[in-house]
């Protein structure tokens, strides 16, 4: 069975194959082009299962939230390029729709299609991490998602009780800039209490680094001035600066009278009042 040069670019633009690829594929099977098709799917498995052993370390995130359900799917390639396509970045959103309308094990009804976005792609592409949250009555839901050379890299979902959209919001983009392993200190080993200062990169988390240190007991390595800040019990408990501020002399608006403690270096204790 002849072929002609149509029958190639068809053939090329219902598999990704390039252009020799598909010509071959068509002179191998006398033009059937659904033949065709096989021979390229085969042959593609085949290079796909020699690339098992390299790492696939870039990727994308893509986050969905509907309603009162959100979902987060990583997909991993080898390289940037490869996690910037716009092929490849579609299939990661379609996965986490998918995980929104039917679950996490969802991911499975697209064995297929990964499969052949690693023929097409050439890499090693798989999947990462797949979560999906729900919130419920008198739960809010948010989000932030870190955007990378036009690529999600880093998204957070969370789920708050009595919170509003924007404190969410807040503390999901604080999530994504720390990085926190655990969430509180009873979730941490006594061999990690000890974690590296962030202060060289941001300054500003020289006051939040000092909290969590009185609050926790968990020391910051390379923290420049790890004085205590004498903060009232009250505080114990409580990590959250916008609701709880921090202090060291002086009291901001306070329902009431809290007593701090004196300073290192204070000559006479300074009593503080805030306004009700």
């Amino acid at each position: 069975m002849s072929f002609t040069a149509k029958d190639v670019q068809a053939l090329r633009q219902a598999t990704g194959a390039g252009m020799m690829d598909a010509k071959k594929a068509l002179e191998a099977n006398d033009g059937d082009m659904e033949a065709a098709k096989q021979w390229l799917r085969e042959k593609g498995l085949a290079a796909s299962a020699k690339r098992d052993d390299r790492e696939n370390t870039e990727g994308v995130v893509a986050l969905v939230i509907d309603g009162n359900v959100g979902a987060m799917v990583k997909l991993k390639s080898e390289t940037d390029f490869v996690a910037g396509s716009d092929q490849f970045k579609a299939e990661a959103d379609t996965l986490a729709r998918l995980v929104i309308a039917k679950g996490e094990a969802a991911v499975a009804e697209r064995a297929e299609q990964l499969e052949d976005l690693r023929i097409v792609l050439k890499e090693k592409i798989e999947l990462g991490e797949v979560v999906r949250v729900e919130a419920g009555p008198g739960e809010v839901i948010d989000s932030y998602l870190h955007l990378q050379g036009g690529r999600g890299v880093n998204g957070v979902l969370v789920v708050m009780a009595d919170a509003t959209q924007e404190l969410a919001h807040d503390i999901a983009v604080h999530i994504a800039f720390a990085r926190p392993k655990y969430l509180s200190k009873a979730d941490v080993p006594d061999d990690a209490l000890t974690v590296p200062s962030i202060i060289s990169v941001f300054v500003g988390a020289n006051w939040h680094e000092r909290e969590v240190a009185e609050m926790y007991g968990i020391d910051f390595a390379g923290h420049p001035d790890p004085r205590k800040l004498y903060l009232p019990t009250e505080f114990e408990g409580y990590p959250l600066r916008k609701d709880f501020p921090l202090l060291a002399r002086r009291i901001k608006p306070w329902p009431g009278i809290v007593d701090v403690e004196q300073m290192p270096g204070d000559d006479e204790p300074e009593e503080a009042a805030a306004e009700g």
